[in-house]
């Protein structure tokens, strides 16, 4: 039985649930708090958001690392890629590294401290995690074609 369509339905059900999230997040939710002033706008939001964001991260994740392992066997290829194949995984991985550097920053250090006045360096973060996130999208596609 080859589940191998079943994993990449999941993958993209869950791409689906984080890009659109981080979409919707940037481009109504933000630009409201930006102009109200007001970190709970987005606190409410990601209080929500998070139930499912967070789930749909790690089943990208889990499901992602699957398929490369079928797609490219030898993990360390992904770290020194010659192949279009291995370079689009490289790519994800790298994707996601940033995606974890910057999440982690905002969780860590702006969140704990959010107001009006450091709403717009929680802007930044929210505008480059739904631009990795739509950077994953883009870059998935090319799977599709033999990869990088």
């Amino acid at each position: 039985m080859n589940i191998y369509p079943t994993i990449f339905a999941l993958h993209l059900l869950a791409a689906t649930v984080w890009t659109g999230g981080h979409l919707v997040l940037a481009l109504t939710v933000l630009p409201r708090a930006l102009r109200q002033r007001n970190p709970q706008v987005l606190l409410d939001f990601e209080q929500g958001y998070e139930k499912l964001g967070m789930p749909a991260l790690a089943i990208q994740v889990a499901s992602g690392l699957w398929m490369a392992l079928q797609l490219v066997p030898d993990w360390e290829q992904w770290f020194s890629p010659t192949t279009g194949m291995e370079r689009s995984i490289a790519l994800k991985l790298a994707l996601l590294g940033s995606t974890a550097l910057i999440a982690a920053h905002a969780r860590l250090r702006v969140i704990p401290r959010l107001s009006a006045s450091t709403l717009p360096l929680m802007a930044w973060h929210v505008a480059a995690v739904t631009l990795l996130s739509v950077g994953f999208v883009l870059a998935g596609i090319t799977f599709r074609y033999g990869g990088l």
